[in-house]
């Protein structure tokens, strides 16, 4: 006696990318714990502007994680040293210095360091 078995590779990637499926639900589930990690590591406010989804991708379902704050880039990438200019035209800088309001026409950032929040939330969520 014999016994042959199949298996349907077009079923079982179909199983995988069904929206309510086991496989979806642990993907969201990951993806959450990665969204939450990122809005702790995140800097001052930034945490507040992330959300998460699964959505179908070209290789099926995948997680996205969005930030949509409006400074994103500066922090995730760094930035060099530049001067700081009111956006008023004959406006002033105004800021506190060792608890003195100082008025200036410009300011010298120093730059930031890149702090990539993201690529950290994911490595620490796997």
């Amino acid at each position: 006696m014999s016994v042959e078995v199949r298996i349907d590779t077009g079923k079982i990637s179909r199983l995988l990318r069904l929206r309510d499926g086991r496989t979806a639900r642990k993907l969201a589930e990951r993806t959450q714990r990665v969204a939450r990690i990122a809005e702790r590591e995140a800097p001052g406010s930034m945490g507040n502007y992330i959300s998460w989804k699964v959505t179908d991708g070209p290789k099926g379902l995948q997680g996205v994680i969005v930030c949509d704050h409006h400074a994103v880039r500066f922090v995730l990438d760094g930035t060099r040293p530049h001067i700081i200019r009111p956006r008023k035209k004959n406006g002033v800088l105004r800021f506190e210095v060792g608890g003195r309001v100082v008025y200036s026409a410009y300011a010298r950032h120093p730059g930031t360091k890149p702090n990539n929040f993201l690529a950290r939330a994911l490595r620490e969520g796997h």
